[in-house]
């Protein structure tokens, strides 16, 4: 019996220690690193690579406060905010339940994928699924730590951080509108039957405050890992693409915000950091294009996809992506010639 409870007590709490000790370390390398990596790594040999470790380092090391603290708040949401409260701040007529997603969408600051199986929840406790929608295009951007992190990415360019929440929330009503008008109501995926976990006293379940710390190392290397990948891919793109051409593309509006949507959807950044590898896009496109990328990014790219396919019909899906892009597009176009002009 002893050795069972402790048998169990070490597969529990040796992975969150793990992942503890591991979440330390990378704040260590945040608040350490300028003084230890020029030693330890030295490329200088190799200009190419050299080039491509310090952009990466650069994106990496002002990225993690912000992971990090968007890491903490979804842990927050998951633990001690019902999806009841939630619920029942969206109002039964449809146009103000488009409001009031917007607005409960302020208190959801989790990424683009942890949206993704909360709003299946709520539209199968009875929230609409306009409204639902709203939530899954609006949560990923509008947050404080979002918003901190454009603006600390774009402190000389405050058009592109109003441009980011302006172009999100149009995009939510004109998106929130045509599901409610054509879309079906019965849009989620039937749920497979899940093994029940019951758990006895001898279980010793966690408490909240230890399923916090596992919930925030956890949340922090799955979207760390997505963000290293993200980094780096940009990093090499940066380095590596023709100046020439990367000039001629991104001066051109349509070409340029078609590609920078396409690199954001490749990507798959978290939305609390991915204002940081935009702005090392700036010099090189419009800042049309660069809309593009922040908005497009956090509503729709390779791995929340995946993820919706798991969670709702195979048609919901395919008009979500074609209409969030549609519209995208066409506001950031607009967005880019008002910048242009001094309008926004």
């Amino acid at each position: 019996m002893i050795c069972e409870v402790l048998n169990m007590l070490l597969k529990r709490y040796t992975g969150n220690l793990v992942l503890l000790i591991l979440l330390f370390l990378m704040l260590a390398f945040f608040f350490l690193g300028d003084v230890f990596i020029p030693k330890a790594i030295d490329f200088s040999g190799y200009p190419l690579l050299h080039s491509v470790l310090v952009v990466f380092l650069g994106l990496f090391l002002e990225s993690i406060p912000f992971l990090f603290l968007g890491a903490i708040a979804s842990s927050f949401i998951q633990l001690f905010i019902s999806e009841e409260i939630i619920q029942r701040m969206i109002p039964k007529s449809a146009i103000m339940a488009i409001f009031a997603a917007i607005v409960a969408a302020l208190i959801i600051p989790v990424c683009e994928c942890a949206i993704i199986p909360v709003v299946r929840r709520l539209i199968q406790k009875g929230v609409p699924v306009h409204a639902g929608v709203v939530l899954l295009v609006t949560a990923p951007i509008l947050n404080v730590i979002v918003f901190g992190s454009t603006y600390y990415a774009f402190q000389n360019n405050p058009s592109i951080l109003y441009g980011r929440i302006i172009l999100c929330v149009l995009t939510a009503v004109i998106v929130g509108l045509f599901i409610y008008i054509f879309s079906r109501k019965d849009v989620v995926k039937e749920e497979k039957l899940e093994a029940v976990h019951e758990h006895h006293v001898h279980d010793f379940p966690p408490s909240k405050w230890t399923s916090f710390i596992e919930h925030t190392s956890q949340e922090f290397f799955m979207v760390g890992r997505y963000f290293i990948i993200g980094a780096l891919f940009a990093s090499i793109f940066q380095v590596l693409m023709d100046r020439t051409i990367l000039a001629e593309i991104g001066q051109a509006p349509i070409k340029g915000t078609a590609l920078m949507m396409g690199i954001a959807f490749v990507l798959s950044l978290c939305s609390s950091a991915d204002a940081f590898v935009a702005a090392s896009f700036s010099h090189s496109f419009l800042p049309g294009s660069i809309l593009g990328f922040l908005v497009f990014g956090p509503m729709l790219d390779l791995k929340n996809v995946l993820i919706m396919m798991s969670c709702f019909k195979r048609s919901f899906v395919l008009t979500y992506v074609l209409l969030v892009f549609a519209v995208v597009f066409s506001l950031c176009l607009i967005a880019g010639g008002l910048i242009s002009k001094g309008g926004l």
